[in-house]
């Protein structure tokens, strides 16, 4: 399985019809929604902000939605699209300005497929894909005189969105590689004799 890593557009008119399809990275349901919220905001005088999500470490939450075009015509073969690529923590979302000729439903298949897969292709040639890392997000408290040490033994691991506050103790917050999780707990227990408590968030 496989996420995307940086927003990826892709454009083309078809009969006088500007179709904008846009694939943008997610983490939860929740972010999918504000997507959709900023995108409709955004592009206020389009005609339709069609939709597909896929989100979960196992792909399993997905949404989709037609946004006014005929049922079945939009938002289903988008998230088809989608599907195929056995991608998650993505949204599609193809936004169209109607130009003035319909293109029937079986036009509207096509245009909206044919955009999912050009910006998904388009995806690819960036390598804008990578392999899904399952995180686990921690936070621990420690000392400053055992802060330096613990910091020296960070590059043995995989983090992510480290934060570090500094206060009476430092509060040290991220995310890491799930895998090492219990390894990370081990080296930080060594460390500090036992004094450093590894929550999971």
């Amino acid at each position: 399985m496989e996420v995307l890593t940086a927003k990826v557009e892709f454009e083309e008119k078809i009969k006088g019809s500007r179709f904008l399809s846009e694939l943008i990275p997610v983490e939860s349901q929740n972010d999918a929604r504000e997507i959709i919220k900023a995108q409709k905001a955004k592009y206020a005088d389009s005609t339709h902000v069609v939709h597909a999500f896929i989100i979960g470490n196992e792909a399993q939450i997905m949404g989709m939605s037609d946004d006014g075009e005929p049922s079945g015509t939009a938002g289903r073969p988008v998230l088809d699209i989608l599907k195929g690529r056995k991608c998650t923590n993505v949204i599609l979302t193809v936004t169209r300005w109607f130009g003035g000729t319909l293109l029937g439903t079986g036009g509207l298949v096509k245009a909206y497929s044919g955009g999912a897969k050009q910006v998904i292709e388009k995806a690819d040639s960036l390598k804008a894909f990578s392999e899904l890392i399952e995180k686990k997000e921690f936070s621990f408290d420690c000392d400053y005189s055992g802060y330096k040490l613990i910091k020296n033994n960070f590059e043995n691991f995989e983090l992510f969105e480290l934060k570090e506050q500094f206060e009476t103790q430092i509060k040290i917050t991220g995310r890491i590689r799930a895998e090492q999780f219990d390894d990370f707990s081990t080296m930080l227990q060594n460390l500090s004799n036992g004094k450093i408590k590894l929550n999971n968030n």
